[in-house]
């Protein structure tokens, strides 16, 4: 059975996206679906490889969010059927294994359970995609193709799911006061997240105005642009003086994590969810240890929180969708990711 489209995105190096001819994807297993994406777009975390990828290494397939119609399903797929609009999660689970019925979709034990960035002949970037384990993984939405709302389900995927797993993970209640660390889109979805759990303050550092008038709508009390020790001391010169119950990373590199441990009250915790760029970090007898702190976090089963979080989207309540200051075809996806690396750009919606 062959695949609706033929065009995706690869990245050969650091800085170097091409969107070429790639072949057709298949149907290659009978629990798989083919999905012609309709919706897609860029993260954060897509940076990573942008900036520091080494030539020799093989070229990889990119995208892990993304929205499309079903055009094939294998034999034993039930839940999705060809021109259903289905929403797909950056991690591929059976959803019925007993992590994903803990909730933790993205230590789904089955053999073909994966990221979508270790699966090296797919990816959301492009015109088609292979789904494997397609009734666990794919979600149907209830609204049109061409609904207004689309960016916003979008959100689903990744991004909304992370910033609310952030939140969760870090128990953030009504008497919680809660830094952000990061203006990035998971960031804002973040502040989004725990003003929905009914955070009593939350902080919002970052320095891009334009993120954090954002993040003031998304339910932000307050915004420190300082970085450091200066940012460290901002949070603390605020009302109570100890730090925050609750601090969200949602940046990955060392830095913010040792401003994390600045402004954390004793006692409480760091929720990470942002993909760390390192390995070492201090979280022995004088950082962690001494005062109690726990370190939570990880990478967000999104799955385990697409119905609960879609009704506040397809109502109006809350339009996560936002975040996408851009919007390009396939063929504007190597400058979309130029854009969000110069920071020209929040995150870039790509509609193959």
């Amino acid at each position: 059975m062959q695949g609706p489209g033929d065009r995706g995105k690869d990245i050969y190096g650091a800085g170097d996206v091409r969107i070429e001819n790639v072949p057709d994807s298949v149907i290659k297993h009978p629990t798989d679906a083919l999905i012609r994406t309709t919706a897609s777009c860029i993260c954060g975390s897509d940076l990573h490889p942008y900036g520091s990828m080494k030539p020799e290494d093989r070229p990889a397939r990119m995208g892990h969010e993304f929205i499309g119609i079903v055009e094939d399903t294998g034999t034993e797929v039930t839940t999705v059927k060809r021109g259903d609009p289905v929403v797909a999660p950056f991690a591929i689970s059976d959803n019925t294994c007993a992590f994903c019925r803990e909730g933790l979709h993205t230590s789904c034990a089955h053999p073909q359970a994966n990221f979508w960035d270790g699966e090296p002949e797919e990816g959301g970037q492009a015109e088609a995609v292979r789904v494997p384990l397609a009734d666990g993984t794919l979600v149907k939405l209830p609204v049109a193709p061409a609904s207004s709302l689309i960016p916003s389900l979008l959100t689903l995927s990744d991004v909304l799911g992370t910033g609310y797993h952030a939140a969760v993970a870090g128990s953030v209640n009504e008497r919680t006061r809660v830094t952000v660390i990061g203006d990035g889109a998971v960031g804002l979805m973040a502040v989004l997240s725990t003003k929905g759990l009914g955070a009593e303050q939350i902080i919002l550092m970052g320095c891009h105005q334009e993120r954090t008038d954002l993040g003031r709508e998304f339910g932000a009390t307050g915004i420190v642009a300082a970085r450091g020790e200066e940012g460290i001391a901002a949070v603390r010169d605020l009302p109570g003086g100890h730090g925050t119950h609750v601090v969200i990373e949602a940046v990955g590199h060392l830095p913010a994590y040792d401003q994390a441990l600045g402004v954390v009250r004793p006692g409480d915790v760091i929720s990470r969810v942002a993909v760390p760029q390192y390995e070492k970090a201090p979280i022995g007898f004088g950082s962690l240890f001494r005062h109690n702190i726990r370190l939570a976090g990880g990478p967000a089963p999104a799955r385990a929180c697409i119905e609960e979080l879609m009704p506040a989207i397809l109502d109006g309540t809350i339009e996560p969708g936002k975040v996408f200051d851009a919007n390009t075809n396939l063929d504007g996806v190597p400058a979309g990711y130029q854009d969000m690396a110069d920071r020209k750009s929040l995150k870039v919606l790509v509609k193959p």
